[in-house]
């Protein structure tokens, strides 16, 4: 049988920049990733176990109490701004806003797909067309292939949000200390993040218009981190879109106080994502890069993390794209239809 997708598991050709050597996720347990049903959920929870232990608990969920605060009729899809409880009532920033969008002319429940923003003071807005570059338009590409879309603010803007100059690691820090403060104690930002993210796909789910058997994550730079983290902590995630937010640990900020912390620089510190990349089997996930954040230093990555999709008989699910745009999402053209294509195949997708 042809397998699909295949250009997506090329290695790099030669003479590209080299990427990390990595330890397979199950050294240790096995000489190869295992097979049968209860040695992987062995290995499972015991990956599971190790980066809930580094990124940090997730509160218990309470109610959503999600209301509409604008509702706007556009020629090809429904916006509305929607608040809704990520965390208990008085936290801070513990409703955060965010922009559903319903596509008109399609009949039955939807796939669903949760947007993470890049680090842009137009968070939300740019994500649903109403600024920035159209590269970054993901959610209203989305709505508009039939897919119901929510794009949530990340917690480090306020709602009012933060000229881009002033975004600066001081700043991130503050928000960070305030969005820690109170009953509840996060251990790290990318628990914050990855939570939120969660209580967004269970927004989703809670919408009668979305099929809760078809929920997917995008994101780009800031948000391709936490499309990464999302779908190893939220097995609801059917399919996942990560692009250029770099997914080694030596690849970006990783080590900043709002996404894992120094913890990653200490001397005993001996993992990296793709242990976390393995949570993910064998749903589907498609790794973007530019060159920049990610590209061919990421194809270890994948490739340490093949053997477990191909033990799952599901190695077309897992793939590495490389396109030439640097860091961005693919502007419109054969590689952007491509991602299309990948996300529509294993969304589950239809027209009708």
């Amino acid at each position: 049988m042809q397998l699909l997708f295949s250009e997506f598991r090329r290695p790099p050709e030669a003479g590209s920049r080299p990427g990390p050597v990595l330890t397979p996720p199950w050294a240790g347990l096995a000489s190869a990733p295992p097979v049968d049903p209860p040695a992987w959920a062995a290995l499972r929870a015991r990956l599971d176990a190790r980066w809930r232990e580094l990124v940090g608990p997730f509160p218990p969920a309470g109610p959503l109490q999600p209301r509409v605060v604008r509702r706007e009729e556009l020629a090809d899809h429904t916006r509305l701004l929607v608040h809704y409880r990520t965390d208990r009532a008085g936290a801070p920033d513990s409703e955060p806003d965010a922009y559903l969008l319903l596509p008109h002319g399609f009949t039955g429940r939807r796939p669903g797909m949760v947007v993470l923003h890049q680090t842009t003071n137009e968070h939300i807005a740019q994500a649903v067309g109403l600024s920035g570059r159209e590269t970054m338009h993901l959610a209203l590409h989305l709505v508009r292939r039939g897919y119901v879309c929510l794009a949530p603010r990340n917690f480090l803007w306020s709602r009012e949000g933060v000229p881009l100059q002033q975004i600066t690691s001081d700043l991130l820090g503050r928000r960070w200390r305030e969005g820690n403060a109170g009953e509840f104690q996060w251990r790290t930002g990318m628990a914050r993040m990855t939570w939120d993210a969660m209580r967004a796909a269970d927004y989703l789910t809670s919408r009668p218009e979305v099929d809760p058997d078809r929920i997917g994550c995008i994101g780009h730079s800031l948000g391709g981190k936490e499309a990464l983290y999302l779908p190893a902590f939220d097995p609801r995630i059917r399919a996942t879109v990560s692009c250029e937010g770099g997914i080694g640990l030596k690849f970006s900020n990783w080590d900043a106080d709002w996404y894992l912390g120094k913890q990653i620089r200490g001397e005993n510190f001996n993992s990296d994502h793709h242990e976390l990349l393995a949570l993910i089997a064998p749903r589907a996930f498609l790794l973007i890069g530019g060159e920049s954040a990610d590209g061919s230093p990421s194809w270890p990555y994948i490739e340490q993390c093949l053997p477990v999709w191909r033990a799952h008989s599901a190695e077309q699910r897992l793939g590495l794209m490389r396109h030439r745009f640097g860091h961005d999402f693919p502007p419109p053209g054969p590689e952007r239809e491509h991602v299309w294509k990948w996300l529509d195949h294993w969304m589950g997708k239809d027209d009708r």
